[in-house]
This record gives structure tokens, sequence and C-alpha cells, in this order.
């Protein structure tokens, strides 16, 4: 059995994107069997013990038990420490897989510091994308987000996601007609991922299509083994793995002011899609 940490970068705070709102996503992951039916992850869910100083399991990440991270980046750009991002680092080096998401404008962004995987990371304020004309507001009817908020529909809706380049073992699905990852739980304002021009190992696997202004944007980054050590992916949303976009009855904090749809509950095929590509990702990582 392999162990998974899923790991928010905030503390406990009730109403905020705690680790409590990610529950389907651990239940799921806990629930997995490998083939020849046992269980294939132990999964531990928690949130940092608290800001302004270093996680004590994040910053000894390298020599815990622990095979993959799951990093849940919630925070206003303040949730990892340098201790951190070095004992993050350190893992993916000694071999472990890692999951990094984020979202719109600067959440999320303390990331930027891990190695290898932060540089797949664009905020508005850090590291922005490449492309100068991209660096505008995708998403007009969120007036406080600023870009990267690539508009995929509402939450509790879904998206039309394809593959890019040759197909990625993380995109493949036998249950759906074309043989891909076809859908994922929508956000009214995505982050943005590319992968790094300095690093070989990186490419984009997958995207989505903004519904408000037809662009293309990049939903996940592979990283496969390298110098910087285990597979990896970054990912251009957490809401992507949320319980509130699984299944909107769930409820969310209270500063989330959008309407929700509900078309996920409608179309159980986009759930079923959402839970393959999880799959995918956690038995690709762990070769």
């Amino acid at each position: 059995m392999l162990n998974i940490l899923l790991q928010t970068t905030i503390d406990d705070v009730p109403d905020d994107w705690n680790v409590g709102r990610f529950s389907r996503l651990s239940e799921f992951l806990s629930q997995l069997r490998d083939d020849q039916g046992l269980l294939a992850f132990g999964v531990t869910a928690r949130n940092r013990a608290a800001r302004g100083k270093p996680d004590p399991v994040l910053s000894n990440l390298h020599a815990s038990g622990f095979h993959q991270l799951w990093l849940l980046a919630v925070d206003g750009g303040d949730g990892l420490a340098a201790e951190d991002c070095a004992g993050i680092s350190r893992f993916r080096q000694r071999g472990g897989g890692l999951v990094v998401t984020r979202d719109h404008m600067d959440l999320g962004s303390s990331i930027c510091n891990l190695g290898g995987i932060g540089a797949a990371h664009h905020f508005h304020s850090h590291n922005p994308e490449r492309d100068e004309a991209r660096r505008c507001v995708d998403n007009l009817f969120s007036s406080p987000i600023s870009w990267p908020n690539y508009y995929s529909g509402a939450n509790g809706d879904f998206q039309r996601v394809r593959p890019v380049g040759n197909i990625h073992p993380v995109m493949r699905d036998r249950q759906s007609p074309t043989g891909v990852i076809q859908y994922l739980p929508a956000h009214p304002h995505e982050g943005a991922v590319s992968a790094p021009p300095d690093d070989p190992s990186a490419r984009v696997v997958m995207e989505g299509q903004s519904l408000a202004s037809t662009r293309r944007f990049n939903v996940a980054v592979a990283f496969e083994r390298s110098g910087h050590g285990g597979r990896a992916i970054a990912q251009s949303s957490f809401h992507h793995f949320t319980d509130y976009n699984w299944n909107p009855e769930a409820g969310c904090p209270s500063f989330v002011s959008e309407p929700a749809g509900d078309a996920i509950n409608r179309f159980p095929e986009a759930l079923r899609s959402t839970k393959q590509y999880v799959r995918n990702v956690a038995f690709w990582l762990g070769g």
C-alpha cells in the first residue's frame, strides 16, 4: 500500500477551503484497489499546523513514510515556509510523487518556490504567463478577481476537456466513447499552468476552453521522472477536487458569491470521468 498525504496550505479555518472540504477526494482515493483487489492507498488528510512557521510534516516530508503529496494550495500567498518548500522538493528528489494545484490570480502562489513544479504555475504577481496577450481578465463577471481567471463554467457544472499531444496515461478512459477523459468540474476562474520551457520532463497533457473568451487554456501539466525526482502533476484549479464542485449541495465558504449550477448532478458521466482522472493520476504517480 502506498501512502498519500492530502494537504492544504492553510490551517484549520472553518470558513475556508480547509481539508474537510476535500472529503470526497480523500474517501475516493482511500477506496481505490489495485489489480489484486487490495486497497492501494492509505490517505492522510490534514491542514498545515499553523501559519508563520514551518509545518512539522511538510518541512520533514522527505523523511516521512509518504509516497505521494497532493498539495492543495488554497492560501493567499503565504501558505508555505521556505522550510516546507525545501522538504517537499527533497521529497520529490527521493522519488515522491506530487500533485500541486492552486486557483485564480495569486491564490496559492506560495508554491512558486517549489523546485521544478513551481515554475509550471503562473500567477498575477508571480511568474506570470509568458504570453503577455494572456495577461488579461478572462472572466469579466468576477470583477474583484484579476488574471489569470479562465472561465470554464459555474461551480456545480462541468467542463469539456481534451488531451494535448500524444495521449498521456492520466488521460486514458476505457469507459469513455473516445477512450480519453472528457469532463472535469467547471469553475468560474481557473488558474494558469504551462510546461517550463527548460524542463524536458514536462508537457501539457490536458486543456480546456473558456466559455467567456473561447481561449483554450492548460488544465494539467505532467512531469516525468527526471533530475528533479519523481513524477508530478501541476493542475490549474483545486476546484476540480472539492466536495462543492463534485456536488454543490456539499456547500462552500461564505465568501463564494457566484451562483452555483447543478449540471454535474444531472449528468453523472462528468463525475465518473473526474474520478477516473483522479484514479489515473494516483496510479501513474505510484509508477
